[in-house]
């Protein structure tokens, strides 16, 4: 018999690197260094795309970002951030922890994300159970009813609806649902009838729409894609992602409320709270540096850096906070992917359009109703009938089902601008047969702070930005990084 002879492999081999010079990624959970909350430290390796893993990490978990400082430059990343759990508190849950320093170092080792920002596809359930439905998304013109409209058309085609979720703004719809079939609860896979579904929904968005004059051509551009979405592990802020590249594609940045002013940044008065976004270039290291200042909420940081990685820029630098008033404060030192800074005035300000558009997205007008209800067969498409026969536009909506029953939650809110009726909301609880109905007023977009942005004292705006120090300090900043412990 003939001896077959292969090359040996040190199976330490591979491990070399990391028992010479450390691993190549580190998170620290400290509880210690402050009273109020949980210092989250992240010292690794960088790769594109590193910094919206580690936020889509930890606004997966509902943890809010107070502060956080962000270094990614010389081909290592080092992130700080300042965490509290949904109730305000330091993070004290052990698996919550683990979780976080394991997900982390995963992010680390999965392959860098596509280029192409519409190529990304996302879905919203565990990776075990992904294969369970259909995915759709939807992107296009809204008009009042619409979304009620998408419900009856997928009743009417017997899709039985496991989760959707959409978001209306600047009058654009974007919309992720998940589907199966009635029968057995099992995707739809025949291509023939992903096909019909595709044509029913295209003509559903496309009815009654017609594109006035001097309207850019863009945003008369719809999508309905049915199949499974493709990817990586199943989380909510994916989903969202997803909706912020839709809302991208259909141009909602172009609606009516958006303006925008490069020099000096831009005020929105929306609802009585003001918005501050402009871009200044830093000849001396080339970068372009993002400030944004706005009414601070849940997961601004995650839309904000999704935005800026999605329209292919690279965060090198940045700062967040935010004060006991409510505001917050960001600052981003950015290039483009081919490695320049912005350098005319049309590029930043459609930057500036796209950011003012990723706040406003989330900010919902109206009134929240969260409802439950046994799952059948077009209750979907029957409650948002009803909202729509009395006069309530679907704003937002997050639907899901939770064994038998389905769980709703609406922002809406008068179609003619007027007060919701909360008498015939209420009575929605027994004309649905709702088994919980809980209603909502929001005042995320109508509360103003006694002190406007404009207010700052110069010595309040100098404790905020990060630019004076990475100006006269960011070599050090580049090059001179030592492990975290």
């Amino acid at each position: 018999m003939k001896n077959v002879c292969w090359p040996y492999f040190d199976p330490d081999f591979d491990s070399l690197p990391e028992r010479i010079f450390g691993p190549t990624c580190r998170v620290c959970i400290d509880n210690e260094s402050m009273e109020d909350c949980t210092v989250v430290k992240v010292d690794s390796v960088n790769k594109q795309g590193l910094l919206l893993e580690v936020v889509q990490v930890l606004t997966d978990l509902n943890l809010t970002i107070s502060k956080g400082y962000i270094s990614s430059d010389a081909g290592w990343f080092m992130d700080v951030f300042h965490v509290k759990d949904e109730h305000g508190k330091k993070l004290r849950d052990q698996n919550v922890i683990n979780y976080i320093q394991q997900a982390i170092g995963t992010t680390r080792e999965s392959a860098p994300s596509p280029p192409n920002a519409r190529a990304y596809t996302n879905n919203i359930f565990d990776a075990d159970h992904s294969s369970d439905h259909t995915a759709i998304e939807m992107s296009g013109t809204d008009r009042p009813g619409l979304f009620s409209e998408i419900s009856a058309a997928l009743a009417d085609l017997q899709c039985n609806i496991v989760e959707v979720h959409a978001w209306s703004h600047n009058a654009r719809l974007a919309c992720v649902a998940y589907i199966s079939d009635p029968s057995s609860r099992t995707p739809i896979e025949d291509p023939h009838r992903l096909a019909s579904i595709e044509d029913y929904l295209t003509t559903v968005l496309r009815a009654n729409t017609v594109r006035s004059a001097g309207e850019p051509s863009q945003i008369n551009n719809r999508e309905v894609k049915t199949g499974g979405f493709l990817g990586g592990e199943g989380t909510v802020s994916n989903v969202e992602r997803r909706l912020h590249q839709l809302m991208l594609s259909v141009r909602d940045f172009d609606g009516p409320t958006s303006s925008s002013s490069t020099g000096t940044g831009l005020n929105n008065n929306k609802g009585g709270s003001k918005m501050v976004v402009s871009i200044e270039n830093c000849d001396q290291k080339e970068y372009s540096i993002v400030n944004i200042k706005c009414k601070d909420r849940r997961r601004l940081m995650f839309d904000t850096i999704c935005t800026l990685t999605d329209m292919q820029y690279v965060i090198f630098h940045a700062s967040v906070s935010s004060d006991h008033d409510g505001r917050a404060f960001q600052e981003y030192f950015i290039r483009h992917n081919d490695g320049y800074a912005l350098n005319t005035e049309s590029e930043k300000e459609r930057v500036i359009k796209c950011l003012e558009a990723a706040i406003e997205r989330r900010v919902s007008e109206g009134v929240l109703l969260k409802l439950r209800a046994e799952n059948r067969l077009g209750l979907l498409s029957d409650i948002t009938r009803v909202l729509r026969e009395n006069g309530l536009a679907v704003v937002r909506a997050d639907v899901a089902t939770e064994g038998e029953k389905a769980v709703n939650a609406f922002y809406v809110r008068d179609i003619s601008g007027n007060e919701v009726d909360m008498g015939f909301i209420k009575s929605m609880k027994k004309e649905m047969g709702l088994t919980d109905l809980e209603v909502i007023k929001n005042d995320t977009t109508t509360t103003t702070s006694a002190r406007t942005i404009t207010d700052i004292s110069p010595h309040e705006r100098h404790r905020f930005s990060f630019g004076d120090l990475l100006k006269s300090q960011i070599e050090r900043f580049s090059h001179n990084f030592v492990p975290i412990d």
